[in-house]
Formats: structure tokens, C-alpha cells, sequence
């Protein structure tokens, strides 16, 4: 069994070192909406792909979760953690441009789609109270797969820079596909342990999970939407990370126009509506805390929608 609370000994000494001003292993990067921007350990996340692999791996190998038709899904998902994380890594040494960033995430679809057609997964989404089903047929397996991916992988990463943001808002999507994913749901039970540590350590700004960490996380979404063909549930659960990045990406295109949000020594503000972040603190200055809260409030409304709409049409 993997031993948490050795692995919360080993973050703890991280941040005690960090709080006594120690060099420590990990880079430190300004805590740009904190005063005097304070130096905070940086891409801890590492240890959610770590432990997540470790957990992942001891349930392949106790057949806890039995393989099907020559195909394992502890070890498919441990496979993306991983990828995602090492995307992570390469993002936080050489700062990946972002058409990498967004093609990259495809590389790890390529064990989703083999386990999809192992398992012959339903290629197709029914939305619920419309009578509507989407058929796909093969191209679930080869554009879908590829796109939910890439999509989720890239919009997860791409809502952050608050602490508290990159971690809280995940954590509410995850625990609302594992109240939907049955025996699956035992995949997760690691995963969602070492995470939580984490983001409760983010939440109050003494660690960063860099993005190693937010890429890792959206990988483990989109992965387990897919194992638990809960493609509906996903996709539903993220409309507030797609709107933040179609934000970005429009002012980006036609204005050449960045997302910055103002930091007066005590609360954050913005002038103009280029992000989530900045649409939420619209001439409306509020502290880092309370718009976390906000923005992980919306995510929670989107993510319960579909979770009562699948237990209202069972």
C-alpha cells in the first residue's frame, strides 16, 4: 500500500524548509498577489504524478481492478498521469509555446483509444431529457478521444495564476465523476487523497503545483471521463475552463491583448473582461480568496447539472 502520510511528512518538509528560507529542491517563483510577493515553492505537483503512478500501478498488480479483454485501466490511466505530468515538466524547464502545448496532449490518446476499442465503449453521447444521441462510430475513437483530450487537458492549464485555483477547481470535477463512475471510482481513491493535500496547501499559498500538476490533473479528467464513459458529465462539468480559455484565446487573435489582473496590495481588479479571472473582478475589486470561491462555485453549479440530470434519467 502506499504509505500517505509518509508523503505528506516528505511535502511537509518541503514547506518547513521553505518557510525557513532553505534553498530546497524545487524552484521559487513570486507569490505576485500576496504582499511583498513572497517566494514560493514552485511544480510540487510532481508528487501527485508520483504517488498517483505508485497507487495506480499496486492496483495492477493486486487485480483489484481486473484486466478486460487484455486491457488494463489502472495502468492506461497511470500511463496518461504520467504523460501529463511530463508535459508539465517540459513546460516548466524550456516554457513550451503553446501550439506544443496544445498538440501534445494527443500523444497520450493514443492508450485511451486502444482501451476504448478493447472495451468496445459506447460511441456515443445521449443528452439527457431530449431524446437526442449522438452517434459517432469510429470517429469517437479517432477525432473525439483525440479533441475531449487535448481540450480538457489544455483549458485545465490554462485557468490558474491564484492560489487555490488550480487545485480546488479540479477536485470539484473529479469528485463529481467519481460519484458517477461505480467500481471505477476505486481509481481515484489515491489520486484524490494526495490531491486534496495539495490543494490544501495551495489554497493558503504554501505551495504551487506548477504545471506539472495542472496538466497531470487534466489529464486524470479527461483519462477517467473515458474509462467511465462519462463524456456527457465532462463536458458539461468544464464549461467554465472552456469559456476561460475561448476568452483568452479571442482577445489573444483579434486584439493581440493578454488577460492581467491588478493587485493593489489587498484586493485583485481589472479594466477589462479577457479571462474568467478579469470577468469576475470587472471594475468589482475583490480578494485572491473570494474569487477563487467564485470561480470554484461555477464550477461546481456546472459540474452538479449533469450529475443530478444522470441520476434523474436512471
Amino acid at each position: 500500500m502506499v504509505d500517505w502520510s509518509r508523503s505528506s511528512c516528505c511535502i511537509g518538509s518541503i514547506i518547513r524548509r521553505h518557510d525557513e528560507g532553505e534553498a530546497g529542491v524545487f524552484p521559487k517563483v513570486p507569490d505576485y498577489h500576496k504582499p511583498n510577493k513572497p517566494l514560493v515553492s514552485n511544480g510540487l505537483g510532481v508528487f501527485y504524478v508520483l504517488f498517483s503512478t505508485v497507487y495506480l500501478f499496486l492496483l495492477y498488480f493486486s487485480n483489484i481492478v481486473p484486466v478486460r479483454n487484455e486491457v488494463s485501466a489502472p495502468l492506461t490511466l497511470a500511463v496518461c498521469v504520467l504523460f501529463g505530468g511530463f508535459m508539465g515538466l517540459l513546460d516548466d524547464w524550456i516554457d513550451l509555446r503553446w501550439r506544443y502545448k496544445a498538440f501534445l496532449p494527443l500523444i497520450a490518446a493514443i492508450p485511451l483509444i486502444f482501451l476504448a476499442k478493447s472495451l468496445e465503449l459506447r460511441a456515443t453521447v445521449a443528452i439527457p431529457f431530449t431524446g437526442i444521441t449522438l452517434v459517432f462510430g469510429d470517429a469517437y475513437f479517432f477525432i473525439i478521444i483525440p479533441l475531449l483530450v487535448t481540450i480538457v487537458t489544455n483549458t485545465v492549464n490554462q485557468l490558474g495564476g491564484l492560489n487555490g485555483l488550480e487545485t480546488v477547481c479540479p477536485t470539484v470535477v473529479l469528485a463529481g465523476l467519481m460519484l458517477l463512475s461505480g467500481q471505477n471510482a476505486v481509481l481515484l481513491y489515491g489520486p484524490l487523497a494526495i490531491w486534496l493535500l495539495l490543494a490544501a496547501l495551495n489554497f493558503s499559498g504554501r505551495l504551487f503545483v506548477g504545471n506539472t500538476g495542472s496538466f497531470a490533473i487534466g489529464m486524470t479528467l479527461a483519462s477517467f471521463a473515458i474509462i467511465s464513459d462519462l463524456k456527457f458529465v465532462l463536458a458539461v462539468s468544464i464549461l467554465p475552463y472552456i469559456a476561460n480559455s475561448v476568452l483568452i484565446l479571442l482577445t489573444f487573435f483579434f486584439f493581440r491583448a493578454k488577460a492581467n489582473v491588478k493587485f493593489d496590495g489587498q484586493r485583485l481588479s481589472s479594466d477589462h473582461k479577457r479571462s474568467l479571472i478579469t470577468l469576475v473582478t470587472y471594475n468589482r475589486p475583490l480578494s485572491e480568496k473570494q474569487v477563487v470561491a467564485i470561480i470554484s462555485l461555477l464550477v461546481a453549479v456546472s459540474t452538479t447539472v449533469p450529475v443530478l440530470l444522470h441520476f434523474l434519467t436512471v
